[in-house]
């Protein structure tokens, strides 16, 4: 059916498999994370995005060049232009070209201006994808974020909310 779910992960595993890698791929997990429920209403929380999405303009295919290797730090306050086609995504069920389904931001200040949630932080942050545990770690890429708080995944494959009380 065309509404089913893209199972990406046997899709990730099958593409790296048919590359020859001897084992399944295998993604990034840190059990030591201090995941934990809000203590209070999240209309009384800030919240924050960070990112995996590239500076630059959006591509409807694959671009290598627009990969990135420095974290960023961005004015939440006004748009930017944002892209995805560094990263591989499904190009037959998207284009990237609506940064609102891979960055929710605008979304994200109009929730606050409704009080569904308190407020979006200054600033959001762009964390690299350099497809390697070692390189891309949660202490290197939430570094700019500051000091630590709750994480809470997004609905957006792109994109992380922290979200502090």
């Amino acid at each position: 059916m065309d509404d089913d779910p893209i199972p990406y992960m046997q899709r990730t595993r099958d593409y790296y498999a048919a590359l020859g890698y001897p084992e399944p791929y295998r993604w990034a997990r840190f059990a030591d994370v201090p995941f934990q429920p809000l203590q209070k209403p999240l209309a009384d929380c800030r919240v924050a995005l960070i990112t995996t999405a590239a500076q630059g303009n959006h591509r409807s295919q694959y671009d290598a060049e627009a990969k990135f290797y420095r974290v960023y730090s961005l004015d939440a306050s006004r748009d930017h232009e944002l892209c995805i086609s560094h990263v591989a995504i499904d190009f037959d069920h998207t284009t990237g070209e609506d940064p609102g389904t891979f960055f929710p931001l605008r979304e994200l200040r109009r929730a606050a201006s409704r009080g569904r949630i308190g407020s979006v932080a200054p600033r959001f942050h762009g964390a690299p994808t350099n497809r390697s545990h070692r390189v891309t770690t949660a202490r290197r890429s939430s570094s700019a974020a500051g000091p630590t708080a709750p994480m809470r995944r997004s609905w957006c494959p792109t994109a992380r909310f922290a979200i502090k009380p």
